[in-house]
């Protein structure tokens, strides 16, 4: 969920989608309890696996662009500057968490050492306070993991084939366990809407399938120049295609999400349609690469902190609403708590994400070896 340097007004766009999607959401589920946004509210959860499928195609586009260079990658340099980049925004959001009691609104609150070791995410209750640090957790684990992966494969100097067998291999595994988990603890249980999002929605062995769509995405760049050419040059034929396989698993997952095929088979279809999107904000002569949304390129700037702080943002001001009788439905309010989303997430990047990219600029410029 994490802005890069140059700014490319495609994935701006999805970004800044990822986001209202989230926020949106969010303020259905938390705050209003109706269906204040109509099916976007609704479906707005999906804004998580886009940002996923961005994550892997930015870190694993970084890590392959270094593995080709003459330098290579330095893991303790991409390492530290992702490091950098995540974790001090968080934790100041989780220091809130855990030292100001009214910040989580009464809500229980998992163990430090679950937050600390991006363990969060396993056996999550939902309803917990910080509960959508899962994602966070889930990406985290993926810039542990991937860097140290791809320099294995390179070090055994086996051929791009097997890397595209891995690819293959990850996404039927992610189906398979989720046909297994859903089978053995969500059909037929009295509490398996629970146990759907406990080990399944939250887990991490069912919830990489946009991220290694966006790995996919990075390999074609950069180790198959020609078929990402020829997928580039088509861009708004990408963007449409993308469009269509997007609205079908929208409209897939509205009529029955928590269902056996929408569970194994409905992840791999947001990961090809956001996969798609993503091809035509990279591809130069696409609408969608070529326009630049006003007011997009900030919403990506801010979303990671927007992301950590909007939650709790709405919680605490609807609380302070309503005791002056203004309903969360009503239109001043959805004005007051989505502003609020805003400002916190730019207080925050101004403050914290900000100094730290300064820092990381001046320590580790570079994921490369020296």
């Amino acid at each position: 969920m994490h802005t890069h340097s140059e700014r490319i007004h495609g994935l701006d766009t999805l970004r800044a989608c990822a986001i209202v999607l989230v926020v949106l959401h969010h303020y259905v589920l938390f705050v209003s309890g109706a269906p204040t946004f109509g099916w976007v509210g609704e479906i707005g959860w999906v804004g998580v696996d886009l940002f996923f499928a961005l994550s892997g195609y930015l870190i694993g586009n970084q890590i392959f662009a270094a593995l080709r260079s003459a330098a290579g990658l330095s893991l303790p340099r991409f390492y530290a500057r992702r490091f950098l980049r995540t974790l001090p925004a968080y934790y100041v959001v989780l220091a809130l968490y855990f030292l100001w009691p009214d910040f989580r609104a009464g809500a229980t609150l998992p163990p430090l050492w679950k937050f600390l070791t991006f363990t969060q995410n396993i056996n999550l209750n939902p309803g917990t306070a910080f509960s959508h640090a899962w994602s966070l957790c889930i990406e985290e684990q993926f810039y542990v993991l991937l860097p140290a992966c791809a320099l294995a494969i390179a070090a055994l100097r086996r051929s791009l084939w097997w890397t595209w067998v891995g690819v293959g291999l990850a996404f039927g595994a992610g189906m398979a366990m989720r046909a297994w988990v859903w089978d053995e603890y969500v059909g037929g249980d009295l509490h398996g809407r629970t146990h759907y999002y406990q080990f399944i929605y939250y887990s991490s062995l069912c919830r990489f399938d946009e991220l290694m769509a966006g790995v996919a995405l990075a390999l074609l760049k950069n180790f198959h120049g020609r078929a990402w050419g020829r997928l580039t040059r088509r861009g708004n034929v990408m963007l449409g295609a993308g469009l269509l396989v997007c609205s079908l698993a929208f409209y897939l997952f509205l009529l029955d999400r928590l269902g056996f095929m929408l569970t194994v088979f409905g992840y791999p279809l947001l990961a090809l349609g956001f996969g798609l999107l993503m091809v035509a904000a990279l591809s130069e002569g696409s609408l969608l690469a070529a326009t630049a949304v006003p007011g997009a390129g900030r919403l990506a700037l801010y979303a990671y902190a927007i992301y950590l702080t909007h939650k709790q943002a709405c919680i605490l001001a609807n609380a302070a609403l309503q005791a002056r009788g203004v309903d969360p439905g009503q239109g001043v309010a959805i004005a007051i708590m989505l502003a609020l989303s805003l400002v916190s997430g730019m207080a925050l990047y101004h403050l914290v994400e900000q100094p730290f990219m300064a820092l990381r600029a001046r320590w580790v410029p570079t994921l490369r070896r020296s």
